[in-house]
């Protein structure tokens, strides 16, 4: 086989509101507002475990259910602990990650992409070292 990285991604949707204070009277996204949001994570490895795989797709399962408990139908003003932009979910749902999957098994998370629902995505690429 040829040398080279592996990676595989996992999307989550879910539905939120949110509004964006300090931005000029008039621009429409200082109004509450709501998005169908799509948030893909991006997981690399350089070589793959046994039976053939990154990773089993099931590991990242608990940030769907994390998704579902805490975002879904919210408001992400009330939800995020800054402003909720969807660079700031990107950000945020990367530190999620790094903080409760189980990377160290050869893995790492390469990025969390967001889209709102329509033509405007957020890629989020974490500064870390992967995982040996």
């Amino acid at each position: 086989m040829p040398a080279g990285t592996y990676r595989i991604s996992r999307r989550f949707r879910f539905a939120a509101a949110h509004r964006l204070s300090g931005l000029p009277d008039g621009h429409k996204c200082r109004r509450v507002h709501g998005h169908t949001w799509t948030v893909r994570v991006t997981v690399v490895a350089r070589d793959l475990v046994d039976p053939g795989w990154v990773v089993d797709f099931a590991a990242l399962t608990p940030l769907g259910r994390y998704l579902d408990d805490n975002v879904d139908h919210r408001d992400l003003t009330e939800v995020l602990p800054v402003s909720p932009t969807a660079e700031h979910l990107a950000a945020w749902v990367a530190d999620w990650c790094h903080r409760h999957l189980e990377p160290g098994r050869g893995w790492w998370l390469e990025s969390v992409v967001v889209d709102e629902g329509g033509d405007s995505t957020v890629e989020f690429r974490p500064d870390r070292e992967p995982a040996r």
